[in-house]
């Protein structure tokens, strides 16, 4: 299927974004998509130190040229993650307070607000965002412009990220990282050459991001095999159908080849197109991005620096590869499930145990909230595993046709300059084993980790991604 078709179908199922352009010289038809939906309003172009000189810069003038009544607003440091700080910021921005959104962004020390006290009345007064910059940029702009009761228009610098597109936006806050319901932007321009110059390590990131959604989806087909949430075949389709081809060519990735590129951020654009129409983020993403929130809310730092969300995510994504290969090595035709729901924990063990288990991380109460929303009785745990027993056959055949298997994955992000090792993001072996009770428990979506707890091979199958000859050999 071409480009221009799989980008017609996909728009004709997303609920929120009405455009998206990608091509050469797309800046500066900005103007034109501003008229079409927001003529007569206010803007405010919204960049950081890095994505101003990319891109923002000329947004502006070509704005300010139109005759379009533009602000501006550069966020003035180098690196940031997206905490609840900043969307205080972004709110203030969105108000028309400029000088409140600096003393924000200037505020060592600031603390968080209520989020339920966020939303505003909408009003024509308020600007609307032209989100100039990567993921972080985007989903605070999102959820701002949410919060005011308006639309957006996004303009990306870089192939990073599939957040450009999707519904809800992954914020910190309250040490915990969740996702906030608020729609996509209505309109991405995306101007390939821009995003062909952006560093490589952020294209690399956007690459291990994509990746990501190929473990995702095993997991999303065994939460649909159990019921808890099953696939919606619009969603599923949009990415999962090319899914293999927008990943094929991690040396043109890696060589810069703009036609890479812009298969890349399609493939990215359109995962986010598919959380649209999921109205969630189950298309993109399940533990393999869980390893990296546990990085976010910790303030993980490698050699004094943040780590990049797809960096994060493609140490997750191999670790989810790995586990993969390992479960498919199990036969569940064979499990005894008399006896597995036979020693299913209550309730109220399960959160004994995740009170345990999340008793000194910066959350202490998600592990209990999320295993309280999730926790199955026994009689469900039957059903569950029933249906594993039943259909083991085809389904191990559909998982391993899904998921690629660790060293292949590994193969591509060495080409194209993703992490391909814990360290290479500084994290050892062992913390990332010690992840694992906190992965399985940190979020109410079914996962791979819920059902090995059922089937009786949780402590088996994480020990052999670590053992002697394991994808991640201690």
């Amino acid at each position: 299927m071409e480009r221009e078709e799989r980008v017609r179908r996909a728009l004709a199922v997303s609920t929120d974004t009405k455009v998206f352009e990608m091509g050469r010289g797309m800046l500066e038809k900005v103007p034109v998509c501003w008229d079409r939906f927001f003529a007569g309003r206010k803007a405010v172009v919204i960049a950081d130190v890095n994505t101003w000189p990319a891109a923002g810069n000329r947004v502006y003038e070509y704005m300010v040229a139109a005759g379009i009544h533009t602000q501006k607003y550069i966020i003035d440091k180098k690196e940031f993650h997206a905490e609840w700080k900043y969307i205080e910021m972004v709110d203030k921005i969105l108000d028309g307070d400029m000088e409140a959104a600096k003393a924000i962004e200037n505020d060592p020390d600031h603390v968080e607000a209520d989020a339920a006290k966020a939303f505003r009345t909408p009003s024509d007064s308020y600007p609307i965002a032209v989100a100039v910059g990567s993921g972080v940029i985007n989903d605070l702009c999102k959820l701002c412009s949410h919060h005011h009761g308006q639309q957006y228009l996004t303009v990306p610098t870089a192939a990073s990220v599939d957040g450009y597109s999707s519904f809800g936006a992954s914020i910190s806050w309250q040490n915990a990282k969740q996702t906030f319901d608020c729609p996509a932007p209505v309109a991405i321009i995306a101007d390939t050459d821009v995003i062909a110059n952006a560093p490589k390590e952020m294209t690399a990131a956007g690459y291990a991001d994509l990746a990501a959604k190929v473990p995702a989806g095993g997991e999303w087909m065994i939460a649909d095999l159990v019921g808890a949430e099953a696939i919606i075949p619009d969603a599923w389709h949009i990415l999962q159908d090319d899914l293999d081809s927008f990943l094929s060519n991690p040396e043109g990735v890696a060589a810069g080849d703009p036609e890479a590129i812009a298969d890349l951020f399609e493939g990215l654009t359109l995962s986010g197109f598919a959380m649209q129409a999921a109205r969630s983020s189950r298309p993109a993403s399940c533990c393999d991005h869980l390893f990296s929130h546990i990085l976010d809310m910790t303030h993980h730092r490698f050699n004094g620096k943040l780590q990049s969300h797809g960096f994060q995510v493609a140490i997750g994504t191999l670790t989810m590869c790995a586990v993969f290969d390992e479960f498919l090595k199990y036969d569940l035709s064979k499990i005894d499930v008399d006896s597995l729901v036979a020693a299913w924990p209550s309730l109220e063990e399960e959160q004994e145990r995740a009170m345990d288990v999340f008793r000194d991380f910066p959350a202490p109460s998600l592990g209990y909230d999320n295993i309280t929303k999730k926790y199955t009785s026994a009689d469900s745990v039957r059903r569950e595993l029933t249906l594993f027993k039943e259909h083991w056959g085809l389904m191990s055949a559909v998982l391993r046709a899904q998921v690629w298997p660790f060293e292949k994955m590994k193969r591509h992000f060495e080409t194209v300059g993703a992490p391909s090792d814990p360290s290479d993001i500084g994290v050892t072996r062992e913390q990332v084993r010690d992840m694992f009770p906190i992965v399985q428990l940190m979020r109410w979506r079914f996962n791979l980790l819920d059902l090995a707890k059922r089937a009786g091979i949780y402590d088996s199958l994480v020990s052999s991604v670590f053992a002697r000859g394991g994808a991640w050999e201690i």
